[in-house]
């Protein structure tokens, strides 16, 4: 874990701006964002992170969100809040479904120190959870992944599986076939893996080791994937909430965990998760050991990580020290 050192002299009147271009370029290694991750879920797990569930607001079309989204990890010495908007429609206005700004700010003072653009942020520390997760609830040897969505999430969630495990196929489907066919032929290049575009969700489904969903996330889920396409020993991660999943496919379920129990119930009261089955375990307890992971080659297991406060507060910290250390950014006056 990196040890973050706050010089209280130099921040008490001044705090550092990042823009998406500069927290881009700080480019910290997807490898050490997944083991912050782990420690934070440790944290977590004993009890040592302060993170009430996330409020929100619902501007426009129902399935728009605000959110404000706060954290305390006293062993990062992290402390802050993410403040995150996502509107499907954005796509059609050529704008990005995810936007926001994270303020960090100092334990020992509570100062803002610095505000940084979020989206970077979410983006890694998303797949770095779904990375953790499979870590426990995947097979060792998974090697063939589907993604459901070929934008920022399935970007970043194969980039995070593709440190964990020895990958060499993936199966890429979206709703736009051409946003399907830029990202197979970029996963390509990059990962150097075997791609296959499906045009079909079921084809995205079936005859994989690993499933991530990664559309837009819906109040009222449209449930494309149906009982039965799930086989035995696959692992899931719905990055969209339940939006990709009928209720009938989950309940074939071994085991459904998520990264927060309480802020899952939270979204049950205001009307998302009406129709899951019983919450297994969360992240903290099967980092920890307190309860078990995949036990079995046929057990089919599913993480749907909400998204935490805590995600972020455990990697805007190390964004920071890389910016102060490499010069980048703006220093603004309080």
């Amino acid at each position: 874990m990196t040890k973050l050192v706050f010089n209280v002299a130099k921040s008490r009147d001044r705090m550092l701006y990042l823009s998406q271009a500069d927290v881009s370029r700080i480019d910290l290694p997807m490898e050490e964002i997944i083991s912050q991750m782990e420690i934070a879920f440790e944290e977590k797990a004993q009890g040592r992170v302060e993170m009430p569930p996330k409020p929100g607001i619902h501007p426009g079309e129902a399935d728009n969100f605000i959110h404000a989204m706060p954290a305390y990890i006293p062993a990062m010495k992290s402390a802050g809040l993410k403040w995150v908007s996502g509107f499907p429609l954005n796509k059609e206005r050529g704008l990005p479904y995810i936007s926001g700004l994270l303020i960090l700010n100092d334990p020992n003072t509570g100062l803002p120190i610095s505000v940084m653009d979020c989206v970077w942020i979410t983006a890694k520390r998303t797949g770095a959870a779904t990375a953790v997760a499979a870590k426990h609830l995947a097979r060792p040897e998974s090697s063939v992944v589907g993604i459901l969505g070929c934008g920022v999430q399935g970007r970043s969630n194969l980039e995070a599986l593709s440190i964990v495990f020895s990958l060499k196929k993936l199966k890429a489907y979206d709703v736009n076939p051409k946003a399907s066919s830029i990202y197979a032929q970029e996963i390509e290049e990059r990962f150097g893996l075997e791609v296959e575009e499906v045009f079909s969700p079921k084809k995205a489904v079936s005859d994989c080791d690993i499933v991530v969903t990664a559309g837009p996330i819906l109040k009222k889920p449209h449930a494309t994937i149906q009982a039965g396409w799930m086989d035995e020993g696959t692992f899931a991660s719905l990055v969209d909430f339940d939006s990709y999943w009928h209720p009938d496919a989950l309940r074939e379920v071994d085991k459904f965990c998520t990264d927060d129990v309480p802020q899952l119930q939270h979204y049950q009261n205001v009307g998302y998760f009406q129709d899951i089955p019983e919450i297994y375990a969360d992240i903290g307890e099967l980092v920890t050991g307190s309860k078990p992971g995949r036990e079995s080659a046929e057990e089919r297991t599913i993480t749907c990580n909400l998204g935490l406060a805590m995600d972020d507060m455990a990697i805007a910290p190390l964004v920071y020290q890389k910016a102060m250390e490499k010069r980048v950014g703006i220093w603004l006056p309080l």
